[in-house]
């Protein structure tokens, strides 16, 4: 598997793990997601803005649309909306059912 990510995105991982551990460790694991072979930076040329109950969100979906992603695996009810869209057609999954695609 794959993971697509964008320079928003990188910077909300840096915000989080800053806030909730330290510069270090979110310095460490940034670079972790640089050097790995499976993690694909991808550059945002249109925002759709699908998600207006927390607009922040749309950086993934966003994300997902340019890449071709396969799956937005989240737990996070704002995403919901977007099964009733025709177009873009975007797949949501769940964490659990995520990890039952990996056989985990």
């Amino acid at each position: 598997m794959d993971l697509l990510v964008s320079n928003d995105i990188l910077m909300e991982y840096e915000e989080i793990i800053t806030v909730k551990y330290n510069k270090k460790t979110s310095e460490v694991f940034l670079q972790l997601l640089t050097e790995l072979k499976n993690v694909h930076h991808q550059n945002i040329y249109y925002n759709w803005h699908l998600i207006n109950a927390d607009p922040d969100d749309n950086k993934y979906v966003d994300c997902y649309i340019a890449g071709n992603g396969d799956y937005i695996v989240t737990q996070d009810k704002h995403f919901l909306i977007l099964k009733n869209l025709s177009f873009p057609q975007i797949n949501i999954i769940s964490i659990d059912a995520f990890f039952q695609k990996l056989n985990f």
